[in-house]
């Protein structure tokens, strides 16, 4: 068995679950995304691993700017704040990767963690 036919079966659940997953669970995956992508940047930070370091923050970032560009500024004031939190985070992801600080990717973390549980809350069927 080939290495693409093992990870084929997860990746169709993972394909299968995005595509069919109203847009408040999106969210949250969205987070947990994140969430993931910068624990493992904290880890290959601390092991001394720039190139992987560079690769997931890339991943947590491009998230982040999904969610800047898909915030519905109609919605007033949450928008715009949610438009302040995301832009803190990304400009704190750059500075941990200049100043190689794995504790502001944690402070980062730790944000969006809290946004996450926050969304869950009001998110139907979510695990919190």
């Amino acid at each position: 068995m080939n290495a693409y036919a093992a990870a084929a079966p997860t990746s169709a659940y993972k394909e299968s679950a995005v595509l069919t997953a109203p847009p408040e669970q999106l969210v949250l995956m969205l987070y947990d995304g994140i969430n993931r992508f910068l624990f493992q940047a904290t880890v290959a930070m601390r092991d001394g691993n720039p190139m992987l370091v560079n690769t997931k923050l890339q991943r947590a970032e491009a998230i982040i700017d999904e969610l800047i560009a898909t915030l519905d500024h109609s919605a007033g004031e949450v928008a715009d704040r949610l438009n302040a939190l995301y832009l803190y985070s990304r400009r704190s992801l750059g500075e941990a990767r200049v100043e190689k600080s794995p504790e502001k990717i944690e402070h980062v973390q730790g944000l969006i963690r809290e946004l996450r549980d926050a969304w869950a809350q009001i998110c139907p069927g979510a695990e919190v």
